[in-house]
């Protein structure tokens, strides 16, 4: 029997909380609760959930920066809820390492999609190759697995915000393989582009900065007209020991 997958729902809304709770449960969910990001440690000591649902207006720590600092140490998989709807706080939400972004109100059938489309991501990702990987060396840069950061080639540290660091992740599994905004998004946050979402085209921008690149003839992240994006180049992986 597989096991019953759990869900932790971070909300100071205890009537949200108790109606996401009772609909999860009632499609084959185990879920937890916590009012504030205290209570939110606390359940990740206490459990081991399969993904988090973060509100992001609470009270004491935001659900920006519970989300930030809860990517410092681990990779759970995170949907962040929020009563705003503009498009500068889901792209902050998905800088922060949040896979997906939902704004209030909301249809809880369309969570459920949404976490089950994240779930299906986080649980088929490959296990071997770069998974195995403690780091991965690319034109002379070397992107860090265990501490999410970037070394340049003068062995320099170049932090990576949680978006940064599973957009550059994703092009270092398929090198030389031209990827569309709809993989990417999928690849990365588990869900399918709409037609004005420009959120892939912002982080792959500032990841070119990182990298130093020329934004009108880059050399590493190179972008294909008409298709997409490529990352070009050999890519070589050092095996955790």
């Amino acid at each position: 029997m597989e096991p019953i997958p759990s869900i932790l729902i971070v909300d100071d809304d205890r009537d949200i909380r108790t109606l996401l709770a009772d609909y999860l449960e009632s499609n084959g969910y185990r879920t937890y609760g916590a009012a504030d990001g205290v209570a939110m440690w606390k359940q990740l000591d206490e459990t081991k959930p399969d993904l988090i649902v973060l509100d992001l207006n609470m009270p004491g720590e935001d659900g920006l920066t519970l989300c930030r600092k809860l990517r410092a140490h681990s990779n759970l998989p995170v949907i962040m809820l929020t009563a705003r709807s503009e498009p500068l706080d889901r792209i902050l939400g998905l800088e922060m390492g949040a896979d997906d972004y939902l704004p209030k109100p909301f249809e809880p059938r369309e969570l459920l999609a949404r976490i089950r489309s994240v779930l299906r991501r986080s649980n088929s990702m490959p296990s071997g190759g770069i998974d195995k990987a403690s780091q991965i060396r690319f034109s002379n840069w070397t992107l860090d697995l265990t501490a999410r950061h970037l070394l340049n080639p003068d062995g320099v540290v170049i932090m990576l915000s949680g978006a940064e660091f599973r957009l550059l992740k994703v092009f270092l599994e398929h090198p030389n393989r031209v990827l569309n905004r709809d993989q990417l998004l999928n690849l990365t946050q588990g869900r399918d582009a709409d037609p004005f979402d420009r959120s892939i085209d912002i982080q792959i921008s500032r990841l070119r900065q990182k990298l130093g690149e020329d934004a009108r003839v880059p050399q590493i992240i190179k972008t294909v007209r008409n298709g997409g994006y490529v990352l070009a180049g050999s890519v070589s992986v050092e095996p955790r020991a």
